[in-house]
């Protein structure tokens, strides 16, 4: 069984990271969604991707400049569509309180590799205790010194360090970083490096899987999970089954 994320939301049909496009996972039938936190100026976990406003917001920069009320009021949604002006910026504690009774799981992303926010480690484990979260939770992050503090502050938090390019052995370096699952780029994975993951019993969930043929690669796999922004489309396939040629995914991409 492998788990559909719905990256950042279904966010090819709502502004992404707003609880419209995490409304919109849930019903397009996302087994998890895949999510980005940073920290307001007054040190509340909010969700957006982008370190400054610029993109996704009718206002200009950076997150940590804004207070969490006024994030909160900014507009969201106009940028993907007009009909979406009334979404602002979610809090995460906003978002628990909301999937904690769905069944679904969740994949924090912690965007401080550009900025090091103080104690969002922290804030962000005390907030999935509270809602009762942990055990459906994964954290990842670029910032792979983050995730080992995470595990020094709860060794039962579950941690994947992400990643773009080709490390050698990765599943060695999982393990360095006191991690017990991935993230990488989808690319990054040839068929000896799934290999490797698969012998070392390291679960993958690469980021963002969007071409039909890349996800019956990783269903072929039997992986862990994909991030996709097309998480309809991915459930779809995963529902039509196996290939009929064992393999023929592998040989076509190398």
């Amino acid at each position: 069984m492998t788990y559909i994320f719905a990256h950042r939301g279904s966010s090819k049909d709502c502004p992404e990271n707003t609880m419209a496009a995490f409304k919109k996972a849930y019903q397009d039938g996302a087994d998890g969604i895949e999510l980005d936190v940073q920290l307001s100026k007054d040190g509340i976990p909010v969700i957006i991707h982008d370190e400054k406003l610029d993109r996704t917001t009718n206002k200009k920069g950076n997150v940590n400049t804004y207070t969490v009320d006024e994030l909160m009021k900014v507009d969201a949604g106009s940028w993907f569509s007009k009909k979406f002006s009334s979404e602002h910026v979610p809090t995460l504690e906003m978002f628990l309180d909301w999937i904690a009774p769905l069944p679904m799981l969740l994949n924090i992303e912690l965007k401080n590799n550009v900025i090091e926010y103080n104690m969002i480690e922290e804030k962000i484990l005390q907030l999935l205790h509270q809602y009762g979260m942990k055990k459906r939770t994964v954290i990842s992050s670029f910032n792979h010194y983050s995730l080992v503090k995470l595990r020094k502050l709860d060794p039962y938090i579950e941690t994947a360090p992400l990643y773009s390019s080709g490390l050698f052995e990765p599943w060695e370096y999982v393990r360095a970083v006191c991690s017990k699952s991935a993230h990488p780029n989808y690319r990054s994975l040839h068929p000896y490096i799934m290999e490797g993951f698969k012998q070392n019993n390291i679960p993958i969930r690469p980021y963002t899987v969007n071409s039909k043929k890349w996800m019956k690669y990783f269903f072929e796999w039997e992986i862990e999970a994909i991030i996709t922004d097309y998480p309809v489309i991915a459930k779809k396939l995963l529902q039509e089954g196996p290939p009929d040629q064992k393999g023929r995914f592998l040989q076509k991409w190398w």
